[in-house]
């Protein structure tokens, strides 16, 4: 008796699949291969979605999501820009509302020549930026008990 839900690769642990190691650049990619490949965790990549609405990935049954990969580049420029040059949610979601969508991926491939348009912060203002962040998921998570 054969099962139609049993993965092809299910002899070894999801690291080292020979299947995932096989995906082509254009495929596209889950939640859960995502959050490992940027080191991100699912739900920091669900709460992006309700903050940055350029972020769509495909959802089908069960509300399964497929990344594809503009949305993959997306991500490592909304990363790269949070937890490397500083930025808070507000000031990356400013950058691809008036730099649009294109230029805020292309910009990460682009040498660092030209000045960010929000410098990045340090200090009081980047726990500030924290707290700002963590009060918004906690808001979220009420809002989502009181449903």
């Amino acid at each position: 008796m054969s099962h139609a839900a049993a993965p092809p690769s299910s002899g070894g642990p999801p690291s080292t699949s020979p299947l995932r190691a096989r995906k082509a650049p254009s495929a596209f990619r889950t939640i859960s291969e995502v959050a490992d490949d940027l080191h991100i965790p699912q739900h920091v990549l669900r709460f992006w979605e309700t903050k940055f609405p350029q972020l769509k990935p495909l959802k089908r049954g069960g509300g399964r999501r497929y990344y594809r990969p503009e949305d993959i580049a997306l991500l490592r420029r909304v990363s790269d820009l949070l937890y490397t040059q500083g930025y808070t949610i507000k000031g990356v979601q400013r950058l691809l509302r008036e730099g649009g969508l294109e230029e805020a991926v292309a910009a990460s491939a682009a040498p660092p020549a030209a000045a960010p348009a929000e410098p990045p912060e340090t200090g009081v203002a980047a726990l500030r930026s924290i707290l700002e962040e963590l009060e918004d998921i906690s808001a979220s998570l009420h809002d989502l008990m009181e449903r």
